[in-house]
């Protein structure tokens, strides 16, 4: 077993680091490193960046986004598509979606994908929240955006049927050949959905 270089303090901050993602030992070696070099310009300002996020980040209760005011900035900005209620999984797939541009809607985050294996059961996720916003009059569509996985398919069917009854147009997020693809590299599976999510040319 190697023996520790540091004192405890850096070795729980290497700890802590390496459960980052895309994180590992080494490479939250070399960030701890940097930020103990750049004390003054980087892990001072970084700690207090922290514990002020810490302490005033909170879940909007209406959409699940996070963010430092209740409710979030998303919810509260009146010149979104009240019409139309993007569905994502989590708070990184909402985010994706804003980086792009492509919609201007009001969102709602489901805080996971329903799953067997984990024992990821409806009552888990923000689902009857989202029924309930759905119900809203002015609600017309609702885009499901979930992941293309089995888990993610699986919640796409079963909120669609919990939302059925409300008689809204439901749609999902086009699958098959990205922007710059190229069919050799794909998988089948995405191939087979962009045959069948074809459109006319």
């Amino acid at each position: 077993m190697p023996q520790s270089v540091a004192g405890p303090e850096i070795e729980r901050l290497i700890q802590l680091l390496a459960r980052m993602p895309g994180f590992g030992p080494r490479s939250a070696r070399r960030a701890a490193l940097q930020l103990i070099k750049k004390r003054d310009t980087l892990l001072g300002p970084l700690a207090e960046a922290m514990r002020v996020a810490a302490e005033r980040i909170v879940v909007c209760s209406s959409c699940g986004n996070v963010d430092t005011s209740e409710p979030c900035t998303i919810c509260r900005d009146q010149s979104r598509d009240a019409s139309t209620l993007v569905v994502v999984e989590d708070v990184s797939d909402l985010w994706a979606l804003e980086r792009s541009g492509a919609v201007s809607a009001r969102y709602h985050v489901l805080g996971g994908v329903l799953s067997a294996l984990d024992g990821v059961r409806p009552e888990h996720l923000n689902i009857d929240r989202l029924v309930e916003r759905a119900g809203d009059p002015a609600v017309k569509e609702i885009i499901l955006a979930l992941n293309a996985t089995v888990d993610g398919q699986t919640t796409a069917h079963y909120v669609t049927d919990a939302l059925r009854h409300l008689g809204l147009t439901i749609t999902r997020l086009a699958h098959g050949v990205p922007v710059g693809g190229e069919l050799d590299y794909l998988d089948e599976g995405t191939l087979s959905a962009a045959i069948r999510s074809r459109s006319a040319f």
